[in-house]
């Protein structure tokens, strides 16, 4: 073949890989299947957008010296997510000293109110917003809420001010386009675009209000507290958390949702701060074991209640370590996540109705929620360590009297004394010094009692019993022990 001849089939291939490209497919019936090629409505440029919104978009520096007690408690938060939540650089053991921060924030009104990250403010004495004009302008906070990490600043002096709007009727799907306008590294007014990567992402235990916009528009130290606008130009996230495992971009970053940041801005705005409903219980995702040990259909959907917690709405209400909430207000719930939001939305003093289940048999319960309490009290769960019996690779006991006064233990539970490695219990998280209060939904004082539970069980074809567990950390948690896994 002479040099001509390849050259004209290598352009003859490469036009017909460039059609397959930018032409629909079809199906065998004709059917439209899917095409690729650029969106007919992706815009040439971002430039019209970032000219209109950047004047909103502000840089924020903070300085003070915060107290030991509002530093953040970053244990529940994998390292990787660290990065936006550590406020100031101060870490665990040190001592307040003087610390400044730099984030970004965007006003929302024209009479000065500013919204952006808690935790870039967090302990500040001082705060300064710098504006895209260059003018340097000081703010006071109007209000704080740790729990979504949200603050809301107000520049008195200055204005009117260009503003932007929360989209408060999400609608945001994967593959979206998205702007981001910040101060990453003091950079202020940079502005890169992306993508909506993912919705629904959780980051880290304790942000258990917050089901994050994941996107893969650059952002870093410093777009913190930051807009993520639409091609509208509404702002349908502010910028919060990166995963960096080098400290810069790597294209996976979390922005609070709009449509939640707004509902919180409302409250900070008018009361200074954000109230949420109190159920009192610690809740647990009602997995597939659980269910077995359970003798529940499969297709249960339910938050499995762990603990009630003393002197709280559950407990005057009459719900029960060991039910099921199926339903709140009629509506199904399907995750302890979920649970907590939901009641989080509502009001203290608000009358809500529990569907749960508890043995075998539905039943509902109208709660008073009140006011949840701050985070050092909902920590203060009154803390339990707890012949012998071998059961499931773990050694039994029934505690000593001293025992007894020593963990605080009335009148129940049997302390493990030893678990062996790779056995069910070890599979389950049972550790030496645990403390079992329940099997198979009864209390136990005796290892007799645990192996009358588990004989039950047995003749009632159960393939798993269910205990109750008190951890050394104070933490309550049912766990499933599959039977038939028995020796």
């Amino acid at each position: 073949m002479t040099p001509m001849n390849r050259a004209m089939r290598l352009l003859a291939t490469t036009a017909l890989i460039i059609a397959a490209l930018v032409a629909p497919t079809f199906a065998q019936d004709g059917a439209r299947e899917f095409q690729f090629g650029a969106p007919a409505d992706a815009p040439a440029s971002f430039a019209d957008l970032i000219e209109i919104v950047s004047p909103a978009v502000v840089s924020i520096e903070a300085s003070g010296t915060p107290d030991a007690g509002d530093q953040p408690d970053l244990s529940q938060i994998p390292p990787q997510f660290r990065e936006f939540f550590e406020r100031f650089g101060q870490g665990p053991g040190q001592q307040p000293r003087e610390r400044r921060s730099q984030g970004s924030g965007f006003f929302i009104s024209d009479d000065g109110y500013v919204v952006t990250n808690n935790h870039v403010i967090a302990g500040a004495d001082d705060i300064t917003v710098n504006l895209s004009d260059g003018r340097r302008l000081e703010a006071e906070i109007v209000g704080t809420d740790a729990a979504t990490d949200l603050a809301v600043l107000r520049v008195i002096e200055g204005g009117p001010f260009d503003h932007v709007d929360l989209a408060r009727d999400l609608d945001v799907r994967v593959g979206d386009w998205v702007v981001a306008v910040g101060n990453p590294f003091g950079l202020g007014g940079t502005a890169t675009t992306g993508i909506i990567s993912a919705t629904g992402r959780q980051v880290g235990a304790g942000q258990a209000y917050t089901d994050f916009l994941q996107t893969d528009a650059a952002i870093n130290r410093g777009n913190s507290g930051g807009p993520m606008f639409d091609l509208n130009g509404h702002v349908i996230g502010v910028n919060s958390a990166i995963i960096s495992p080098t400290g810069g971009n790597v294209g996976i970053g979390f922005a609070i949702p709009s449509d939640l940041a707004a509902t919180v801005v409302d409250q900070l705005i008018s009361a200074g701060e954000v109230q949420r409903g109190y159920l009192g219980v610690a809740p647990a995702d009602l997995t597939e074991d659980l269910k077995m040990a359970m003798g529940l259909d499969e297709a249960i959907e339910g938050v499995l209640i762990n603990q009630v917690l003393p002197g709280t709405p559950a407990e005057a209400a009459g719900l029960e370590n060991g039910d099921i909430v199926t339903e709140v207000n009629g509506q199904s719930i399907d995750g302890a996540r979920e649970l907590t939001r939901r009641v989080g939305a509502f009001m203290p003093g608000d009358q809500v109705r529990f569907t749960v289940i508890r043995d075998e048999r539905e039943r509902t319960f109208t709660v008073e929620l009140t006011e949840r309490p701050d985070p050092e009290d909902l920590n203060e769960v009154p803390a339990v360590q707890a012949g012998q019996v071998r059961y499931f690779g773990m050694t039994l006991e029934a505690p000593s009297e001293a025992e007894r006064a020593q963990l605080d233990l009335v009148a129940r539970g049997l302390i493990i004394r030893s678990v062996e490695p790779g056995s069910e219990a070890a599979r389950k998280g049972m550790r030496a010094g645990d403390v079992i209060l329940e099997a198979g939904g009864r209390d136990v004082t005796r290892p007799a009692d645990f192996m009358d539970a588990v004989e039950d069980a047995e003749a009632r074809n159960r393939k798993a019993l269910l205990v109750f567990v008190a951890s050394q950390g104070g933490q309550r948690r049912y766990a499933a022990l599959e039977i038939e896994t028995e020796e």
